[in-house]
């Protein structure tokens, strides 16, 4: 349902936030199909974002949505240094930006934009939402 790929290291605890994602998705009304985070550098991401998107510019992420009767499915690579760069530029823990990135991904696979100002209030907004029950107990 979920799975994790390493082209880089990266600390998540896999069980933890399979949890965390399905809660989120499910406070939606939506389940995950298939899910699949691919953590890795700046230069793998680059790469990614040239040849599938024709930017030449650093991101932190790339989701990649597939068809689905079931519901949620993609593919998010999260470049795992430019969310330690966001981490300072918003003081914020490394975690908690993690976190915010992996979830931003989920909700744009659900449907959310973040193109125009109101679009990106919505999605933070409903980033914060799902963040705060990351540490709610199920």
């Amino acid at each position: 349902m979920i799975e994790f790929f390493y082209e880089t290291a990266a600390e998540v605890d896999e069980k933890k936030y399979t949890d965390w994602i399905i809660r989120c998705a499910s406070g939606y009304g939506y389940s995950i199909d298939f899910l699949n985070y691919i953590f890795c550098d700046d230069e793998y991401l680059l790469e990614k974002n040239k040849h599938y998107l024709d930017h030449d510019d650093y991101t932190d992420i790339l989701t990649f949505s597939y068809e689905s009767q079931k519901g949620v499915a993609g593919d998010i690579f999260i470049s795992v240094e430019r969310v330690k760069e966001n981490a300072k530029t918003y003081k914020t823990s490394g975690e908690e930006e993690l976190r915010r990135v992996m979830i931003h991904g989920v909700l744009h696979l659900m449907g959310f934009g973040d193109k125009t100002k109101s679009e990106q209030r919505e999605m933070r907004k409903e980033e914060n939402t799902c963040l705060k029950l990351f540490h709610v107990k199920h």
